[in-house]
């Protein structure tokens, strides 16, 4: 499986350090690192199944926005736009509606996860259609949860919730779809995704007249605003959240006033974190500075 890793804040390896780390989860919240952990447990396990004919996009921002799409799969036989989670506990999947168990009772939890993944499902379908890609393919939205310590009870759920002992059988049930790309093509069309200037490089020279014919054909911005919803957003301090990947730009999220910015900017949650970070930080180095001494 090919696999193309927009992910912001990590080097050329892979690797997120302190530093990086320390800006992503101010940027996006506690909850942040766990998720991308929870990505890496989830693609290693449909690396090792999906092989030829299968590209994965991870964490790609639409052009315009500060929407990140988690996990972009894009096979012979379908899309899927696949949201994982890191969550414990109990929980219930019912239409649309996700819901925490505790002592037989069910309640909102505080961040829904299949109304994320179907947002994140319909602005991908926004960006496509904007940028004049026709295609058969379905595009499905998934929820994974990658710790087995969560427990779903799904109730006819609107996206299709995966655990994490049904990992393999949901890679299985992707090799046994109806294929209807190339392989060829699927590689094309993840480029052409996250560039979308290859494909009027590919496009045959027409006369004046099919220009002014094919004017309205021409593959226009994203545009959040245009979406006709606007994301959740939760607060990340809470364990069960995920990063507020979805925040939609504008006048329906306005900046915290000057008088509730801490130090530097920040708010006071933001220096609470970067300030425990830190002092983490120095316990490590003052432990092994102490290893060193002890073996002089």
């Amino acid at each position: 499986m090919r696999i193309i890793d927009k992910t912001p804040w990590q080097d050329a390896q892979g690797n997120i350090g302190l530093t990086a780390r320390l800006q992503g989860t101010l940027k996006y919240g506690l909850n942040w690192y766990g998720e991308l952990e929870a990505q890496k447990a989830v693609i290693a396990q449909l690396d090792r199944m999906l092989e030829k004919g299968f590209v994965l996009i991870r964490n790609f921002t639409l052009p315009n926005s500060e929407i990140i799409l988690p996990i972009i799969l894009i096979g012979a036989g379908g899309i899927w736009i696949i949201q994982t989670t890191n969550v414990k506990g109990y929980f219930e999947a019912r239409g649309d509606q996700w819901n925490t168990i505790s002592n037989g009772n069910s309640q909102p939890a505080r961040v829904n996860l299949l109304k994320r993944v179907l947002q994140l499902s319909r602005a991908f379908q926004k960006y496509l259609e904007l940028q004049k890609f026709n295609l058969s393919l379905p595009v499905e939205p998934v929820l994974i949860a990658s710790d087995p310590g969560a427990q779903i009870e799904s109730l006819r759920p609107a996206v299709r919730v995966v655990r994490s002992d049904a990992i393999k059988q949901f890679g299985s049930s992707l090799l046994q779809v109806r294929p209807i790309l190339s392989a060829g093509a699927i590689y094309d069309l993840a480029d052409q995704i996250i560039d979308p200037s290859l494909r009027k490089e590919e496009q045959k020279p027409v006369s004046r007249a099919q220009a002014i014919f094919q004017a309205s054909e021409t593959p226009q911005e994203f545009n959040p605003s245009e979406l006709g919803f606007a994301f959740e957003e939760e607060g990340s301090s809470d364990a069960k959240t995920i990063p507020p990947e979805t925040i939609q730009p504008g006048p329906a999220n306005p900046p915290i006033p000057a008088a509730k910015r801490g130090i530097f900017g920040m708010s006071t949650a933001q220096s609470a974190v970067l300030a425990v970070m830190l002092i983490v930080e120095c316990c490590v180095l003052i432990g092994f500075a102490f290893i060193l001494y002890q073996f002089q």
